[in-house]
């Protein structure tokens, strides 16, 4: 298998299992359980994040592609980065967020 090759089937699976985990249901919403068993721990962060759970999925997928440590750590980040690529490529856009002005009287817009 070439290295462009297995980089690309790398990416796309990289991307499938960041999003399944971060954000699917699943079947009978195995993954929405395991989600609310992590909670707020460390874990429930990780997966609540698709750009850190993207580094950890990442470095099984570029142990199995690669034959060095210098290409795998340079195919690690790769990865991460393309899989995030695609995923900001596919996700719906955010809404747009939209700051209230501050009050007339109080310029830094805090509470007093």
């Amino acid at each position: 298998m070439s290295l462009f090759y297995g980089f690309i089937l790398g990416v796309l699976g990289v991307w499938r299992l960041t999003h399944l985990l971060n954000a699917e249901d699943g079947p009978w919403e195995v993954f929405v359980r395991l989600r609310g068993l992590a909670g707020p721990s460390i874990w429930g962060e990780l997966l609540d994040c698709f750009y850190c759970l993207s580094l950890w999925v990442a470095a099984p997928f570029a142990l199995l592609l690669t034959s060095s440590w210098r290409e795998g750590l340079l195919f690690w980040l790769a990865l991460s980065g393309g899989a995030i690529l695609l995923e900001r490529v596919c996700a719906p856009p955010a809404p747009p967020y939209i700051e209230k002005p501050a009050p007339a009287g109080n310029p830094t817009g805090e509470d007093q």
